[in-house]
């Protein structure tokens, strides 16, 4: 794109753009911080743990767990190995196709996103919610639904491609 095409953020667009990045870079490192100091694993194990525990299915194929984290499969595979490691999950072959798996929450892992829980919601609502009143919620309620659709239109969404 040539130089004159380039529509540059103004001054209050870029100072906007600066504390958006921030917080894109210290809220999820903060949420990490928090939920090992207080449960000992990270936030993609806690989502990982969320769906599975939220799920009214026994299990859930790891295509349908990326899908639910708008997750690449790669990432969640790495992640999923771990977690079988530390005994959160179990994988098993998938009875309706042997080239598959399915992943079933283990008793320890219900225990551990059952006991995370109320601690990680704690830091959710200090940290994010408290700080906000209700028109800057209805803000962001509004404006990153459209953000997420435009990454989505232009094929920059996880899980669009």
């Amino acid at each position: 794109m040539k130089s004159e095409e380039t529509r540059w953020l103004t001054d209050a667009e870029q100072e906007l753009w600066r504390t958006i990045r921030e917080f894109l870079w210290q809220f999820p490192s903060a949420m990490d911080r928090q939920l090992l100091r207080d449960s000992n694993m990270l936030s993609g194990e806690y989502s990982v743990l969320a769906v599975l525990s939220e799920s009214t299915e026994p299990s859930l194929r790891p295509a349908d767990v990326a899908t639910a984290l708008r997750w690449d499969r790669s990432r969640l595979s790495h992640l999923l190995r771990r977690m079988e490691s530390k005994g959160l999950i179990s994988r098993c072959a998938d009875e309706t196709d042997r080239r598959g798996h399915q992943i079933t929450l283990t008793a320890q892992g219900r225990t551990t996103v059952e006991e995370a829980a109320p601690a990680h919601v704690s830091f959710v609502r200090e940290a994010f919610f408290d700080s906000l009143n209700k028109t800057e919620r209805s803000a962001l309620e509004s404006a990153l639904p459209k953000i997420l659709a435009s990454l989505e239109q232009q094929g920059l969404k996880d899980g669009s491609c």
